[in-house]
């Protein structure tokens, strides 16, 4: 069973050939080639978070990949309330092929594939946003033509989306820095499994407290948001600390000449980039929201065997 929870359960082979796989459909999408690796296949999508990257990509992935998608609300399951999700699993995995899960916990992904009979893609949990990583990846192949010896720089809060692109350098073998906030880094557990990828591909990582430092000879700079979802008390506490770690021109002015600026989306303009580095040259954030959709038709690919 192919499930896809976190990059770190990736081989650094397995996510190289995701990515290549992910080029090679994408760019049968853009010859205007049809691609039915899933032809018949229906994906279940589970949403405890609102989403308009997750939901809409996973969709059209499906559909340009010649299946469907099936789309569950959070009042229509109520994960773990309404029913266990044990249970939840064990139904739908008799309904669909293949699982896509956006959650708050990353123990529900994880309940999930243990009694699911299908394979279970985690959309989003609080540990870590592996299909965000993907196509983050693939878009810095395209921009950059690979990964060793470059080096990937973080501004911001420690958090899922931060993982997994730790996990996924080391994997590659490219450098990766973070800055943060006192308290608002990674967990050390996170860096311990960081470290043990970056041993192995000959990469390095890095936490570093100036954010002006980090970013010297940037290939790639990385920001999101400062609060996510669920920790909307904290707002405003981190609007004070977070400010000296927003993404504008005198940070990518320290960086390489070519270096590019990375956001997941959604932005809050102002807060964690500013609009003239948002909207700037150096700017790829629309390139990755396209990638989420290429890189997941390869997640899907894979999973169900079709490739």
């Amino acid at each position: 069973m192919k499930h896809f929870l976190t990059l770190a359960d990736l081989a650094p082979e397995q996510m190289q050939a995701l990515l290549d796989l992910a080029v090679r459909i994408k760019a049968a999408w853009k010859e205007g080639e049809e691609t039915p690796y899933l032809k018949g296949k229906v994906l279940g999508m589970i949403f405890q978070k609102p989403s308009l990257r997750t939901r809409v990509s996973f969709d059209v992935a499906m559909l340009q990949l010649g299946g469907n998608a099936l789309y569950l609300s959070p009042n229509e399951i109520q994960l773990g309330k309404r029913e266990s999700v044990a249970d939840v699993a064990r139904v739908i995995s008799r309904y669909v092929n293949v699982v896509m899960a956006r959650v708050f916990g990353h123990a529900d992904v994880v309940a999930l594939a243990q009694h699911a009979s299908v394979p279970v893609i985690n959309g989003l949990s609080d540990y870590a946003h592996p299909c965000q990583g993907m196509a983050d990846f693939l878009t810095i192949l395209e921009h950059k033509g690979g990964f060793k010896g470059k080096k990937l720089v973080y501004l911001g809060d420690g958090n899922n989306v931060a993982t997994s692109l730790l996990y996924g350098a080391t994997l590659l073998g490219m450098d990766f820095t973070l800055a943060a906030p006192k308290g608002y880094g990674l967990h050390p557990a996170i860096w311990d499994m960081g470290g043990r990828l970056a041993a192995e591909s000959g990469s390095t990582i890095t936490a570093v407290g100036d954010p002006m430092v980090a970013v010297r000879d940037a290939d790639v700079i990385y920001t999101d948001t400062w609060t996510s979802m669920g920790q909307e008390a904290e707002a405003e506490q981190r609007r004070k600390l977070f400010p000296p770690y927003r993404v504008d021109e005198a940070k990518l002015a320290s960086a390489k000449a070519d270096a590019i600026v990375m956001h997941c989306l959604p932005a809050h303009r102002g807060e964690e980039i500013t609009d003239a580095v948002a909207d700037g040259p150096h700017s790829v954030l629309f390139d990755q929201a396209e990638n989420r959709l290429h890189a997941q038709k390869a997640i899907l690919v894979w999973a169900l065997d079709k490739e």
